[in-house]
């Protein structure tokens, strides 16, 4: 029977490195901290004995909350300020025209309003693009908890712009606070996908970080019932409605500094152990895994042996594209990101009377047609945060974007029968909006923001979002631009376009996209190199890099694969050793 892993305090010092490695000890100094528990290998004998287990023994309660504080004034913010422009549509296009006539003596005509009212939408995009970019260096700079706290500060400034603009008879004011609410959404869609995946456990990684799209679309829900006329969609009221969106932020900034920071961050950005060491208990609920800090050292090597041969440690985004080992996640991460918006979904909010006016529904009934968009999406994606662990990412987003295809088939055939006087084609053309809502909100709207963070190492993660979030916002800032052009060109088949970036995605991801589910860095990063044919060598070199007699962590798997593997449990020991984070039994000196 093999050894087993047991936790003992730590004695003394350990002796078991020459001095040509002392160098490394801050490199591969691991676990605990000064008066914690350290790991040990010792014989199934001793009488303190206690198992490490294989998995986390469960999240704690501070998890949850961690996710919803962050949620409430991340994503939930974006699909909240998505939705809620549509509700005061005519009247700030009224505000426009009234402040015009004051300045210059006459009216604009509808076509100038319309223009006008465009860069009022196309600001929130445009700053969006703006916070993308800020998010990674933030995030670096900041950290992940710290870069949602001052990212409030665009929307408190962009909601007094709103609240002035009607004193100050300036629709400009509005358009500024747009692009400001857009940078604030920006940089949430990047940095809080990255602060809930460094922070969850692995076997909870895809659902912890799907849930912000949950909060996405319960964003575009609770904007979608606040702007009802019945509330503060009234004519009197639009300006607080735009400025209801700090709320969620107060709620964050008192919530929000009260939880742990992300541990990834703490340890292999920072290299705060002890930091580290308390945030992970926190969020496990008090245990610290063993599993899960071997996984975090192995990468905090990686990096450091990267930032030496590179002289820097955080990757730029001009880096990835240059980095040829990275080209197949990179462009699997752009194709996601640029589908999720070029799809057409969030067209459907910023557009919505346009879309169902073409349906056949009533004017006066539009306003509760859109609540029931939003329902459809917020449902499917509830649905999809239970279904991420169990079916896969893979799975999940390719079968979204093939739903998603046969959707906009039916619709456009529904909308043909509509102009040609078939009965009942209204209410089908409607069915096949929300079930295209449905589907995306099973797949794509969750699975995308995942991406980046399973599929790239600490070092290249912000990196990563900068890019994916850069392309998110301007399809976004594309789409919203178009849309109203396709529409009137192309009448009943408007949504042919979208058919096409649905069915080239959906083949595309299908063939580049390895499944991520349950795997670590190391796993995903070899069924990348398998399934777009990048070649064995190329990796091996990597290993061997450093040549012999340099040990690297890497070359240790999971600890519960050492009571199997008995020269495992030696590599494995002799690389802990080298930070002097545990004692050495006398029998295995010699060898070491």
């Amino acid at each position: 029977m093999g050894e087993e892993i047991i936790l003992v305090p730590i004695h003394g010092e350990v002796g078991c490195i020459d001095e040509q490695r002392l160098h490394r000890q801050d490199t591969e100094d691991c676990l605990l901290s000064a008066g914690t528990d350290m790991l040990h290998l010792n014989s199934p004998g001793d009488p303190e004995e206690t198992e490490v287990t294989k998995k986390p023994s469960g999240s704690s309660r501070t998890l949850a909350l961690t996710v919803v504080s962050a949620a409430i004034g991340g994503t939930l913010q974006y699909g909240y300020n998505i939705s809620i422009i549509n509700a005061p549509t005519s009247y700030i296009q009224g505000f426009i025209n009234q402040t015009y006539t004051e300045r210059w003596g006459r009216g604009l005509d509808t076509p100038q309003v319309t223009l006008v009212w465009t860069l009022i939408v196309s600001a929130f995009p445009l700053g969006g693009l703006l916070g993308a970019l800020l998010a990674g260096p933030m995030a670096v700079r900041f950290g992940r908890k710290k870069s949602l706290l001052l990212n409030n500060s665009f929307l408190f400034v962009g909601a007094a712009l709103v609240l002035m603009c009607k004193a100050a008879r300036s629709f400009e004011l509005i358009i500024l606070a747009r692009f400001l609410v857009g940078m604030n959404s920006g940089v949430s869609m990047n940095v809080q996908p990255m602060y809930f995946g460094e922070s969850a456990p692995k076997h909870l990684r895809g659902a912890v970080a799907f849930s912000s799209a949950v909060f996405t679309a319960f964003g575009i829900f609770l904007g979608q019932v606040v702007g009802l006329t019945e509330l503060l969609g009234a004519e009197p009221a639009w300006t607080y409605l735009l400025a209801s969106n700090t709320l969620p932020g107060l709620i964050q900034l008192l919530t929000l500094p009260w939880f742990p920071e992300s541990p990834r961050y703490l340890l292999i950005d920072r290299g705060d152990r002890e930091a580290c060491v308390q945030a992970l208990g926190r969020l496990r609920g008090g245990d610290v895994p063993a599993t899960e800090m071997e996984e975090m050292l192995q990468e905090q090597q990686q990096q450091q042996s990267t930032a030496f041969k590179s002289g820097s440690s955080a990757r730029t985004p001009w880096s990835l594209f240059s980095d040829r080992d990275l080209q197949a996640q990179l462009r699997t991460v752009m194709a996601a990101s640029s589908a999720m918006m070029l799809c057409g979904n969030d067209s459907i909010y910023f557009y919505a009377s346009y879309i169902f006016l073409e349906a056949g529904i009533p004017s006066d009934k539009i306003q509760y047609v859109t609540i029931g968009t939003g329902a459809s999406e917020l449902t499917a994606s509830i649905l999809s945060n239970f279904l991420i662990e169990r079916v896969g990412r893979r799975y999940l987003l390719v079968g979204g974007y093939s739903l998603m295809s046969c959707w906009s088939v039916v619709f456009t055939v529904a909308l043909v029968c509509l102009s040609l006087g078939v009965r009942g084609m209204s209410y089908l053309s409607m069915a096949c909006v929300f079930a295209y809502i449905l589907s995306f909100g099973l797949g794509p709207a969750g699975v995308t923001g995942v991406l980046p963070a399973e599929i790239f190492d600490q070092s290249a993660r912000p990196a990563a979002y900068m890019v994916a979030g850069s392309l998110m916002w301007i399809s976004l800032f594309l789409v919203g631009m178009l849309f109203p052009f396709i529409v009137n060109s192309l009448g009943n088949f408007c949504f042919l376009p979208f058919l096409a970036v649905c069915v080239v995605s959906a083949a595309f991801l299908w063939l580049t996209l390895p499944e991520t589910k349950g795997k670590s860095l190391a796993e995903i990063t070899a069924e990348f190199s398998r399934k777009n044919g990048q070649r064995k060598e190329r990796l091996e070199e990597q290993v061997n890099e450093s040549g012999p007699g340099h040990l690297q962590l890497d070359t240790a798997g999971p600890l519960s694969a050492l009571a199997e593997d008995p020269d495992h449990e030696k590599n494995l020991q002799q690389s802990l050793c080298l930070g002097g984070i545990v004692d050495v039994p006398p029998a295995k000196e010699a060898e070491t």
